[in-house]
């Protein structure tokens, strides 16, 4: 058996010269790589404003304190649209779009770029070059951190606009609001919650990529397809779905902690999160966030908004992931984030 056996793994694609010249030579070109960070772009933007009301409601559900002004996901739209109009339920979905375009961009193609690493250095080192789920995970994870500290100031900003109520508003704009940040709270404020993001992304990104490449490639073994491209978009959109839904519900409690912290110590939030005694709520930090949370509000406190999340993210998750390889096919991007 063993005689028999060596030949056969003698056979096996190891760290032959010509193989691994061959593997680097399939790295994408530039070209592919800016069409790749586009398709990123757009898919981002495209997903984030199809549900801007609900991304909205879910952010201020997240910052109200004991308050009870937005209850559901249907009585809090049905408010926002009437005491500020079909505008005001797309209020910081500009700011949202500035950043995710450039946070979708680097997202999927980080993601591309570590999986790629992977799989040829596994298979330079063993000779095979597939993508597990704990690999994908990883990846996923990654690609999030890079992302989200890259784009967090935006991410930052974006959420005081969400906030803001009624037609007396304190900023005017990303730039204005960037500049009034940064005279009265100093530059660091720019990454106020920025810890709780960097922890909450590593299951909520590196599950999302995990979960939706992972069902894919159940799916084209299961019905014994060669290519993903074969997939139908019914299928993708599922697979997108079920992949946001899980990876948001995992990480929500540190989204909440880092809207939270956003707002600490800003006057604008006092009538949807202030202290008892009127004043503005001030956090010393991410654990201080989670304990007076749960000490005054309850422990349900922390998943607050879940509501109106799971409504938008699978449409959201499922946009984004669909419309980036549909882009990325009619770019004739040819390289492929699970190979």
């Amino acid at each position: 058996m063993g005689t028999r056996d060596g030949p056969a793994q003698s056979k096996t694609p190891l760290a032959s010269p010509q193989q691994v010249a061959a593997a680097t030579s399939n790295r994408p070109g530039w070209s592919s790589i800016c069409k790749s960070l586009l398709a990123g772009g757009i898919a981002g933007g495209l997903s984030r404003t199809a549900v801007a009301p609900l991304e909205r409601l879910k952010i201020l559900m997240q910052v109200q304190g004991n308050a009870k002004v937005y209850q559901s996901t249907w009585q809090g739209l049905v408010h926002m649209a009437r005491t500020e109009g079909i505008r005001g339920c797309f209020k910081g979905n500009g700011a949202n779009c500035v950043r995710i375009v450039p946070n979708s961009a680097v997202k999927f193609f980080t993601y591309e770029h570590l999986s790629r690493e992977i799989v040829d250095h596994y298979r330079e080192t063993t000779g095979k070059g597939e993508m597990t789920p704990i690999l994908r995970l990883m990846a996923g994870a990654g690609a999030g951190i890079v992302a989200m500290s890259a784009t967090y100031p935006l991410d930052m900003v974006r959420g005081r606009l969400t906030v803001q109520e009624g037609t007396a508003s304190q900023y005017k704009g990303i730039v204005h609001a960037t500049q009034v940040i940064i005279q009265e709270e100093g530059a660091r404020a720019l990454y106020k919650g920025w810890l709780p993001s960097v922890i909450g992304v590593v299951p909520y990104v590196g599950l999302n990529f995990a979960v939706y490449e992972t069902l894919k490639a159940m799916t084209l073994d299961h019905y014994g397809l060669r290519d993903e491209r074969e997939l139908s978009v019914g299928t993708r959109l599922a697979c997108g779905a079920a992949a946001g839904t899980t990876g948001q519900t995992v990480a929500y409690p540190f989204d909440v902690a880092r809207r939270r912290l956003q707002v600490s110590g800003w006057k604008g939030a006092t009538s949807l999160h202030g202290a008892p005694d009127g004043n503005v709520v001030v956090y010393r930090g991410m654990m201080d966030c989670f304990v007076r949370t749960v000490r005054e509000e309850g422990f349900l406190a922390l998943f607050k908004g879940l509501g109106p999340n799971y409504v938008k993210v699978v449409p959201s998750i499922a946009i984004a992931f669909v419309t980036y390889e549909q882009v990325k096919e009619a770019l004739g991007v040819e390289f492929r984030i699970s190979e």
